[in-house]
């Protein structure tokens, strides 16, 4: 920005395609076709046209590439879940890198992605210009994903809008996550697991504390699971001691769904008079790095956000760009990694279990 710009003057003229096809003594068809990656140009002169557009700040006009394409190559990206909370998506190690990847994915394909708040009205996104709406972990009966079909933009979620006209979903297997996890604790020994979940309507969490009681239910085990009142460290944390400190008979496993730092979970066990993994196997859902410095490293289970981001935009260009019409849905697995927290008994060196 210039100084006359800045102070209310006339703003720095754009830079045109013809400038730059100038500065470089390159034809505009040439620039042009080396700036679209097409053509047949010796690669010294793509990249001398690439150099010059670069250096002198050349952008293509938006708005003529949106009324050719008929697109504006925007996508919404809405996080259902935290509408109501204190605790923002940001905060959760899942929900960050699920949002970089999702961004970093689309501007790949050439798409940017536009953050609308959740619990947003439709007066509030209805003039912009939105290809699709990605709305992860809606809550039941979102009014987003209502108003946006109603609109006739397609959403891309989770399972919950499976077979809706102009509706995609990408998900993750709650019910392979909570077997897989439940099934290792049982060969470790273990025998009275506790659940620690979040207070959620989203499916997935519907589906872990369900699968959570059809395992204990088929396995003769008592069945314990406390629900965390709100998303948070502090909230989840206070859950993990109910849970603990339950009944006459502690539990010997802890699967911690709801998201919380897992130092944090291990110095709440330790609080109780536990010993992990001796006296208490640890398992935790989660994205935070911090589990693998922890003493001892704490067992997570991936519900891999990148793969999720991936395969999310992969479905939003085929059904913009390549026309796909039918509702469709891709199931992304799980990783479970084993680490010390939950092994009592010795294991081969590899201990993580890969997705299936």
């Amino acid at each position: 920005m210039t100084e006359d710009s800045r102070l209310g003057g006339q703003p720095t003229p754009r830079v045109r395609l013809v400038d730059v096809a100038r500065e470089a003594g390159l034809s505009k068809t040439t620039v042009s076709a080396a700036l679209n990656g097409t053509g047949r140009l010796s690669p010294d002169v793509r990249e001398r046209a690439r150099e010059t557009a670069r250096t002198m700040g050349y952008r293509p006009n938006a708005s003529a590439r949106q009324l050719r394409a008929g697109r504006a190559r925007l996508i919404g990206y809405v996080v259902g879940e935290l509408a109501d909370a204190p605790w923002t998506f940001m905060e959760s190690p899942y929900f960050a890198r699920l949002t970089g990847a999702t961004a970093a994915t689309a501007l790949g394909h050439g798409y940017a992605i536009v953050l609308l708040p959740a619990g947003s009205l439709q007066s509030e996104w209805s003039t912009l210009p939105l290809d699709a709406v990605i709305v992860a972990d809606p809550v039941a009966d979102d009014r987003i994903v209502e108003d946006l079909l109603a609109a006739r933009i397609p959403v891309f979620s989770d399972r919950s809008v499976e077979g809706r006209p102009e509706a995609h979903w990408v998900d993750v297997d709650a019910v392979d996550a909570v077997h897989r996890t439940l099934d290792h604790f049982a060969a470790q020994g273990a025998r009275r697991p506790a659940l620690v979940v979040p207070d959620s309507t989203t499916r997935f969490h519907r589906e872990v504390f369900a699968a959570h009681h059809d395992w204990c239910t088929a396995h003769g085990l008592p069945e314990l699971a406390v629900r965390a009142a709100e998303p948070g460290n502090g909230p989840v944390v206070r859950a993990v001691e109910t849970a603990l400190a339950a009944g006459p008979e502690r539990p010997d496993a802890l699967f911690v769904v709801a998201e919380a730092s897992p130092p944090l979970v291990l110095d709440a066990a330790r609080r109780h008079g536990y010993d992990v993994p001796g006296d208490l196997l640890v398992a935790c859902i989660s994205e935070d790095e911090a589990a693998v410095h922890t003493e001892p490293p704490v067992t997570t289970l991936s519900l891999r956000p990148d793969a999720v981001a991936e395969a999310g935009i992969e479905l939003v260009v085929a059904v913009l760009e390549h026309g796909r019409r039918e509702t469709s849905g891709v199931l992304v697995p799980v990783r479970l990694d084993v680490r010390a927290s939950s092994v009592r008994h010795p294991q081969p060196p590899n201990t993580s279990s890969p997705p299936t």
